[in-house]
């Protein structure tokens, strides 16, 4: 079998594109899933996403404009990925499915976005109504799982062994957590450094990182901002939210996404 597929990033976030409206794809290929993301064997990704055809009538709007069907790099399939949810939107304008705004549906629910000339993409997230607070760490879902802990020397921190023993942790369970370490920078700046489960690594960005280290800042009262700006090891990410409460809506996550190459591989 011969795959067409593009690749894209997002500050860093490198995802395999399939359009799958046809049905083609295997999806329960956990193999050649985890091949395509393979950075020696494959083409090398953080995730593997599918674009497919909303089949299911969902009663929380009138219609949708695709799916998205997301991989970790483990091949299994996994929750939402903010900065792959972006992408697929720079795809679906690709594809020409899509002009500058769109709605689809993801394995938590219907996002909106939006798409500049210049490939910017605003992307709504979930919104986030419960948010844990410990004195070692916040704990919050922000379409995935996230575990938020600030550390003074980010630049020097050791993602990977610290993040790898608190989501393998009692903590968390067999489900596990991403883990992200964050430092502030200014009044509504923050520098962030994520371990992803499923990639089992750090990853350059993390869009539902970005979006839980926001919100986490805002609830501890490290800002008052509702519009954060997240340094992160590939490039500059934008959180804005809308704060009611102690809940979190019209939650939005912004940031470029780019169009690598397209190639076909063989199966």
């Amino acid at each position: 079998m011969q795959i067409e597929f593009y690749k894209y990033q997002g500050t860093g976030n490198d995802f395999v594109m399939i359009d799958n409206r046809t049905n083609f794809f295997p999806k329960d290929n956990i193999k050649l899933i985890e091949q395509l993301c393979d950075r020696r064997f494959g083409i090398g990704a953080d995730g593997l996403i599918l674009l497919e055809n909303d089949s299911i009538a969902s009663n929380l709007a009138n219609a949708t404009d695709f799916k998205m069907v997301y991989y970790n790099s483990d091949g299994n399939q996994s929750s939402m990925c903010g900065n792959g949810g972006r992408c697929l939107v720079a795809f679906a304008k690709k594809l020409n499915i899509i002009e500058n705004q769109t709605v689809f549906i993801a394995t938590d629910g219907l996002h909106h976005a939006t798409i500049s000339d210049n490939g910017i993409v605003s992307l709504q997230m979930k919104s986030v109504d419960a948010v844990k607070t410990t004195p070692e760490y916040v704990f919050l879902d922000t379409g995935s799982p996230h575990h938020i802990q600030l550390v003074e020397d980010l630049e020097h921190f050791n993602v990977k062994e610290v993040g790898a023993k608190i989501r393998y942790s009692e903590l968390y369970g067999k489900a596990g957590s991403n883990i992200n370490f964050v430092k502030q920078i200014s009044e509504n700046t923050f520098a962030l450094r994520t371990y992803e489960r499923g990639v089992e690594d750090e990853t350059l960005s993390c869009g539902t990182g970005a979006t839980a280290a926001a919100i986490a800042m805002n609830s501890l009262g490290k800002t008052n901002s509702n519009v954060i700006q997240l340094h992160v090891q590939g490039g500059e990410l934008q959180v804005s939210f809308d704060k009611t409460d102690g809940k979190f809506n019209n939650v939005f996550l912004k940031g470029p996404a780019e169009f690598v190459f397209k190639g076909t591989i063989k199966w």
